[in-house]
């Protein structure tokens, strides 16, 4: 189903601004501290599409009876 491609994808993609981030923070420097900020915003606005996809793919499976 073409929805457990949206979740899936969008769970990779907050892993990956998550991992990003991290690194990020690990590094010295104001330009990286900005960057991590930024990247873990991101990653929460990510979530929120993760989470819709979820609740989408509950809805529509609930419709589907399977």
């Amino acid at each position: 189903m073409w929805i457990n491609i949206l979740i899936f994808g969008s769970l990779a993609a907050v892993v990956l601004i998550l991992f990003a981030g991290l690194l990020s923070l690990g590094r010295a420097g104001d330009k990286a501290k900005k960057r991590s900020n930024k990247l873990m915003r991101w990653r929460i606005g990510l979530q929120a599409v993760a989470l819709a996809f979820l609740m989408l793919g509950f809805y529509l499976k609930s419709q589907t009876g399977g």
